[in-house]
């Protein structure tokens, strides 16, 4: 409530008028001044998808070839099988499924907000619990992804579903419980990638007990996954569920002893010792002890150093690593020395550039040395970006029509083409770029993954990974494994290596140009580099190592070798981070393998003693003895977009009171919030109905946004209801009916006045790319009053004589219609509380008209530049009311806001006077605003912060403000008195994230003109 004294009512158009300048300029300010940024989520081409209903989904598609699509269909309906089987639950209606042709289109989504990484393979959502994921590049990856997301699905199902929990019940699951879940139930105890990691934490000694795997350090998806093989090889997997949904009603901490009869500390305590003793024996009882040297660590790379490409000549070497920690880029180095040469960032300027495959997909040399080739996603496209490593200028960039995905280049030997592993209508190939036409054919075709091509050093021979031979097998456990082969590029026959470890991973081929062949494989459990002799057969191990080779995924790129095979670099994980090693390979050194000789029991995962009832390893090494549901017994519809309640929130209450100011009244406060959409969030609705105090403070406002092509448009309707007030005292009569009056009483004037606007709106939006776009819209507003004053008598002990309520006269109301258009920019990336790197800008133009007529513009220009563990940020922005009643004083605009100039919003007008400044140098209908920033993470995770911390992000900002206010249009002929005067001050700030819900910024700032004193304040708000 406003308060002010009873003298200042007695001209009820002045005081509304007062009230309605407050109220204005905060509308015109948040407005013009709101922070309408963020990265755009282009949808760069619309989808037409149909619906494939089976026993138990509504498969969302738009694949051509339906019997990709039944397939598909039927490995989710084996999954749903598989898990209903463990977990006892049932889908009472059909459940959603939506599945994009491939990783860019799946980027696109909008079935769910914010964006998607290139890491990211599939996700559910709890709304309408949909199932959202791509084709992935292999059919393990699809099958696997597919399992692990239904596994969610359940989850959702189990808890949303149930009698005892709710959506708030899904806080009390750790993480590591419900991903170690997905990956359980999809992978089971055997996991090649989960077991080298554990082995890596035995050795390090780092096991974590069951709270610290809460930490954000342990991965959940592993630690989950090993937890849980744990956990069921000790009760069985009949414990899964009932432990699954106590911890959601109770707590991890409670559930256990209710449970499983043990307490949390216990069973911890023996899940330590457990999967000590399982890796023990593994690890041989020595210290890892890799090949070769190591070139790239933390020393003078990041903790993921990746995909080592070493040049045709050996002397080079370009990596991906997270280095600058706020992104992965490319690092061009001295392949012998490991000095860095430049880097070679893996965004644009432009925001062109969606994304970089770096989880995978490597690069390539051209023969000469002189160019290198990676995979770029550009515009929900896969394309190939060529780079001059001495300039690191763009040679070329370029997609094709006939294929939207692809990874894995590798440069012929006489540079006319390059080789990838393409991505098309379900089905992995090879395919062939020719570098002068720039398009792209297909080598290969069939329904088997053919990926990691490597071309030989005389051109003849295209070698690859390949699952053809487990895919017309049946799976001797949960997987379709790869072995080795090449096609012939002459005849364009395929030959595998199908000798080699049959049953194992066998990946990541090079050759050099004696016919050595280097490749990963996990034969053994570990993995390791092998050597295979094509000329004489003979097969080698190169390295022993305990962890393994690897980059991120078992599909990632982990090797290279120079054309002599003199050097050769891997990616090696140890201590939770990946080092890239050089070694000169030594036949003396290596030791021949039998090529039948598999033994894969340092992949298996803790099982502690194997209870009988293990349903998911059950599952798992029967599914091709599972009888898949009949193809025909689906049916395809048409796609309709139906609106569907998202989510519905809120809450409210009724009270009554009774006080001097009000006497006895009744009120309610509380609001509804609901979100509406159809199945792949084309078309959304957003609504509130928001209520505090009585019927006529009831506002609402209704949202469309339609997101079905590249153009966004939608509309808005709203009532909102502004209420401010104050009060008067005075000792006052009260007349009563039969003559007198009760005699002197308190007399307590309270007025409340109320500003409603209504307002209808348009808008539309184009955006280019990820970082910029074009908005437009327009609207209109109404603005209209309404007054009262409450009479309240009460005697000298405080009792209620009487009250009476009356209508004021109130002024007229007004309209106003506005046009505006804006350009945006954004590329920054977030820290903690304020961006620290790229840049954001928003410059544009508004038409008002109608009650007030004048054109507004905004200028907001942003710039980040990221240090180590440190930030400078600049921004100059510009707001200016141009025409008719620009300088009208109800539009007035203030400069002493904190969020533009922080230290002079709390100085009363004496202090401003005797600081030379006066109401006009505060306030315009002009302001030109200057911010410097160099901003410190303070707290948060190591790689990034300056106390490292796993619970508090915080931040640290030295400021300086400065700027000034005018309402001439011309501030250089300004008559005198009127010039404008600079404002700026210094201080120091720390930006508190609060669990990500809200940003607290208490600073203190002293003005640098004369006559200021520091003052303390707070702003709400993240960083410019």
């Amino acid at each position: 409530m406003l308060y002010i004294n009873k003298d200042n009512f007695t001209d009820k158009k002045r005081k509304l008028q007062l009230v309605t300048t407050i109220v204005l300029s905060f509308l015109f300010i948040t407005q013009s001044y709101g922070q309408y940024f963020g990265q755009n989520k282009p949808k760069y081409r619309p989808q037409n998808f149909s619906i494939l209903e089976t026993p138990h989904f509504e498969l969302h598609y738009y694949l051509r070839d339906r019997n990709k699509v039944n397939q598909y269909a039927q490995w989710i309906e084996q999954w749903y099988d598989m898990h209903q089987h463990v977990l006892q639950d049932e889908f009472k209606t059909k459940n959603p499924f939506i599945l994009y042709n491939d990783h860019g289109d799946f980027q696109q989504t909008t079935a769910i907000s914010g964006s998607i990484g290139v890491g990211t393979g599939g996700v559910t959502e709890a709304f309408k619990n949909r199932v959202i994921l791509p084709v992935a590049m292999t059919n393990q990856q699809t099958f696997h992804v597919i399992g692990h997301e239904l596994v969610h699905a359940f989850q959702y199902n189990m808890i949303l579903g149930g009698d005892s929990t709710n959506l708030q019940s899904l806080s009390n699951l750790p993480l590591f419980m419900v991903e170690g879940l997905a990956e359980y139930m999809s992978r089971g105890s055997k996991d090649v990638q989960t077991a080298m990691w554990m082995r890596d934490a035995v050795l390090q000694n780092d096991v974590p007990s069951i709270k610290q795997m809460n930490n954000p350090q342990y991965f959940p998806y592993r630690w989950g996954q090993a937890f849980w093989s744990y956990l069921t090889g000790r009760y069985g997997d009949e414990v899964i569920r009932p432990l699954f949904r106590t911890t959601a009603m109770i707590g991890l901490q409670s559930a256990v002893p209710a449970v499983l009869g043990t307490s949390v500390d216990s069973l911890s305590a023996d899940w330590q010792r457990n999967i000590k003793a399982f890796y023990n024996p593994l690890l041989k009882n020595k210290q890892e002890d890799p090949i070769g040297r190591v070139t790239f660590n933390e020393k003078n790379g990041g903790r993921m150093n990746l995909s080592p490409m070493v040049s045709p000549n050996g002397r080079d070497i370009i990596f991906f690593s997270e280095k600058r920690a706020l992104s992965t880029d490319l690092y061009l180095a001295d392949a012998q020395s490991g000095k860095i040469k430049q880097r070679i960032p893996t965004n644009s300027f432009t925001g062109s550039i969606d994304g970089v495959d770096f989880i995978e997909s490597a690069g390539t040399w051209s023969p000469d040395g002189q160019q290198f080739a990676y995979v770029i996603f550009a515009k929900g496209k896969s394309n190939i970006i060529i780079k001059n490593v001495k300039n690191g200028k763009t040679v070329a960039s370029y997609g094709f029509k006939n294929l939207s995905k692809f990874s894995y280049p590798a440069w012929s030997p006489d540079g006319r083409y390059i080789v990838v592993s393409g991505l098309e209508e379900g089905q992995t190939d090879l395919y062939r770029i020719n570098l002068r036409t720039k398009r792209a054919s297909r080598l290969t075709n069939d329904p088997y993954s053919e990926i990691q091509p490597y071309y030989s050093p005389d051109g003849s021979k295209i070698y690859f990974t390949t699952d053809e031979i487990s895919f017309n097998q049946p799976r001797t456990d949960n997987e379709w494994h790869f072995n080795l082969a090449y096609f012939d590029t002459e005849t364009e026959e395929i030959h595998h290596f199908d000798e080699i470890f049959p049953g194992a991973d066998n990946m990541n081929p090079v050759v050099d140009e004696n016919g050595m062949m280097y490749f990963l494989s996990d034969r053994d459990g570990y993995r390791n580099i092998y050597m295979y002799n094509t000329i004489n057969s003979e097969l080698y191990q190169v390295s022993d190592i305990l962890t393994g080779v690897s980059g991120i995924t078992l599909f990632s790129s982990a090797i290279s070798i120079t054309k002599n095979g003199k050097k050769l670099f891997y990616s090696h994980y140890t201590d939770n981070s990946y080092s890239i090693y050089n070694y000169y390979p030594d036949i003396e050194e290596m030791v021949k393998v039998d090529p039948s000789e598999v033994d894969q029991t340092a992949a298996m995962l803790p099982t502690f003693s194997r209870r009988p009832n293990q349903l998911v390893a059950q599952n798992l090494t029967t599914l091709d003895d599972q009888i898949l549901v009949d193809a025909s017994l689906f049916d395809k519809k048409k796609y309709q977009p139906k609106f569907k309640l998202d989510y519905i929130g809120g809450g409210g209450g009724l009270g009554v009171s009774s006080g001097n100011f009000l006497g006895t009244t009744t009120g309610a406060v509380g609001g509804v919030d609901m979100v509406f959409s159809d199945m792949l969030g084309n078309n959304q609705i957003y609504s509130t109905v928001a209520l505090n105090g009585e019927i006529y403070d009831i506002g609402g406002q209704v949202l469309y946004r339609n997101q079905s092509s590249r153009i966004g448009w939608g509309g808005s309707l709203s009532h909102i209801p502004y209420r401010y007030g104050g009060y008067a005292y005075s000792i006052d009569t009260l007349p009563i009916e039969n003559g007198g009056d009760y005699g002197f009483l308190n007399k307590y004037e309270t007025y409340i006045n109320r500003v409603f606007r209504d307002q209808a709106s348009l808008f539309t939006q184009y955006a280019f790319n990820r970082s910029i776009r074009v908005e437009t819209g327009g609207g209109y507003s109404l603005y209209y009053y309404r007054s009262e004053r409450h009479d309240n008598y009460y005697d000298d002990f405080g009792r209620l004589v009487f009250q009476d309520r009356q209508k004021l006269e109130s002024p007229d109301g007004f309209g106003l219609f506005n046009i505006d258009a804006a350009f945006v920019g954004d590329n920054s990336t977030f820290g903690f509380a304020s961006p620290l790197d790229g840049y954001r800008f928003r410059i544009g133009v508004t038409q008002n008209f109608g009650h007030w007529t004048y054109t507004t513009t905004l200028v907001d220009l942003r710039k980040y530049f990221y240090l180590k563990k440190s930030n400078l940020s600049f921004r100059i922005l510009q707001y200016g009311q141009y025409g008719a009643d620009a300088n009208n004083p109800n539009l007035t605009n203030y400069l002493i806001y904190p969020t533009f100039i922080r230290g002079f919003s709390k100085l009363d007008d004496q202090t401003l006077n005797a600081m030379g400044l006066s109401d006009r140098h505060i306030r315009g209908s002009k302001l030109l605003v200057g911010n410097a920033e160099f901003r410190v993470p303070f707290t948060g995770p190591e790689s990034i912060a300056l106390i490292p911390t796993g619970f508090l992000l915080s931040e640290l900002a030295f400021f300086y403000d400065v700027g000034t206010t005018w309402s001439q249009d011309n501030p250089f002929k300004a008559v005198e008195g009127y010039e404008p005067k600079l404002l700026h001050s210094v201080g120091i700030s720390l930006r508190i994230n609060v669990f990500g819900s809200m940003i607290l910024e208490p600073f203190y700032a002293v003005p640098l003109n004369k006559g200021g004193n520091g003052s303390f304040g707070m702003n709400f708000t993240p960083g410019w």
